[in-house]
């Protein structure tokens, strides 16, 4: 560590201490050439994790963009505050261990997670989210989705 007085990299560490649950770590150093004491803090460093989208950019994953799109499709429902953070932390959890290895996700994977977990809560709400998801152009698209919700079997 390069002293912030005289520029030596002779130092030696005093006292070290755990900070932020064990995120990071202080240390207290004395610089053995002008005797000058600093402090340096060491954190890991992660590669965040990121989403793929259609056009091929990467983004950092952001939880409140699944967040709104489920408050929207769930806006007026009679599904309570409770499930839907529950809904919201299990598609993140899920997103997360799938793209674990590479710490990467398709918006693709990360939609059909969402359209999902939706259709097995609320099937009015999966209808409202795979309406935009799916980019219905017309009614008939429409009308077919809401037919395969209702005649799951077909």
């Amino acid at each position: 560590m390069r002293c912030p007085y005289c520029g030596s990299l002779d130092d030696k560490v005093l006292e070290s201490r755990t900070m932020a649950n064990g995120e990071s770590i202080r240390r207290r150093r004395e610089c053995v050439s002008c005797g000058m004491r600093f402090t340096s803090y060491e954190r890991i460093e992660e590669k965040p994790f990121m989403v793929i989208k259609r056009d091929g950019r990467r983004q950092p994953f952001d939880r409140a963009k699944i967040e709104k799109g489920i408050e929207r499709a769930l806006e007026k429902r009679p599904v309570s505050s409770t499930t839907k953070e529950n809904i919201i932390n299990d598609i993140e959890d899920q997103a997360i261990m799938k793209g674990k290895s590479d710490r990467e996700i398709s918006t693709a994977e990360l939609g059909e997670l969402v359209l999902e977990r939706l259709y097995k809560t609320d099937k009015v709400s999966y209808i409202r989210f795979a309406s935009v998801y799916k980019h219905f152009e017309n009614i008939e698209e429409f009308i077919n989705e809401v037919n395969r919700v209702e005649n799951p079997e077909k």
